[in-house]
């Protein structure tokens, strides 16, 4: 793997957390875990499968924020709110479980204990900082620059290292990569027919390959930000 190290040690919360879960949840590839706008009263630990969180626009286009997996907390930004709803689509995109913990617990739980509140704030100023990092490479650089910068998360997340440059071991369609990049299908598709064209990446059964990562980290002045923030989850 390119680096599989980003992601937060959440060795000391995720047991505090997981001593305190109510119940366990069976996710079914297609459902939603949860839907933008309803009552929010559980958040969830992923311990198998993989849930992709997606916001909704007026006109409907979806913008897919992050992919989640093993370990990931999901639905955390309703603590501490007035009848908290849930902000954004938790759709499953691979089966597995959860662990639920009923949201009135952990805010009590956080109140009780200093060091776990303190270590659970920590962790929702990386993953804000990481959110914001996204949001401005969407905001700054344009489709193309949406587009680059995205297959450069997925290199992070799920890069592996070949001779022939870094293969993204997920399948994507262009649909999926449309709504990371917040744009429509036909111009992700016309954009990575130019990469194709020029050499920059190419597809192996749905799954792309970046054969010059160098080249899209320049098209976009790449700052080289840390991993743990330059990912797709």
């Amino acid at each position: 793997m390119v680096n599989k190290q980003y992601k937060s040690a959440l060795s000391y919360e995720l047991g505090e957390l997981l001593k305190n879960t109510n119940r366990k949840v069976k996710l079914k590839k297609g459902l939603f875990l949860f839907q933008e706008g309803q009552p929010a009263k559980e958040m969830y630990i992923l311990l198998s499968g993989k849930v992709q969180i997606s916001k909704m626009n007026a006109e409907g286009k979806e913008l897919t924020l992050r992919l989640c997996t093993h370990n990931d907390i999901v639905g955390e930004l309703t603590l501490f709110t007035v009848d908290p709803q849930y902000l954004f689509n938790a759709k499953i995109v691979e089966s597995g479980e959860a662990a639920a913990i009923n949201i009135e617990d952990l805010e009590r739980i956080l109140f009780s204990n200093s060091q776990l509140a303190y270590e659970y704030m920590k962790w929702m100023n990386d993953h804000i900082r990481k959110t914001i990092t996204k949001f401005r490479d969407l905001v700054l650089n344009g489709k193309k620059g949406a587009l680059y910068s995205t297959l450069i998360r997925l290199c992070n997340s799920y890069g592996v290292l070949r001779g022939d440059g870094i293969y993204i071991d997920v399948s994507l369609t262009n649909q999926d990569l449309a709504n990371y990049c917040g744009t429509a299908r036909e111009s992700v598709s016309r954009m990575l027919g130019e990469l194709r064209d020029e050499g920059i990446i190419s597809v192996e059964r749905k799954k792309i390959v970046v054969h010059n990562l160098n080249y899209l980290k320049a098209e976009i002045d790449c700052e080289n930000c840390p991993i743990e923030y330059c990912n797709i989850e």
